[in-house]
């Protein structure tokens, strides 16, 4: 029972980002990923991650690419 909430709850905060991605996306025409950062969905922008790659942010060696692709989504 716990793990039907716990999906429910996930596809909802899921289904919550990508519409902000979306939406942010078509504002300001760039490019948003929804990421799992500290345990939370984030909705970041292609920019911040370059700027947390620089900043050491993720492991040493992990590259934009990397990043693009352990995405949960990924707007346009």
């Amino acid at each position: 029972m716990m793990d039907k909430i716990r999906r429910y709850i996930f596809a909802w905060r899921y289904r919550r980002a990508v519409r902000q991605a979306k939406n942010l996306a078509g504002l300001f025409g760039m490019k948003y990923y929804v990421i799992s950062l500290n345990g939370k969905l984030r909705v970041v922008l292609k920019q911040t991650i370059r700027e947390l790659i620089r900043r050491k942010r993720f492991r040493k060696g992990v590259t934009l690419d990397d990043i693009e692709k352990s995405a949960l989504f990924v707007t346009n």
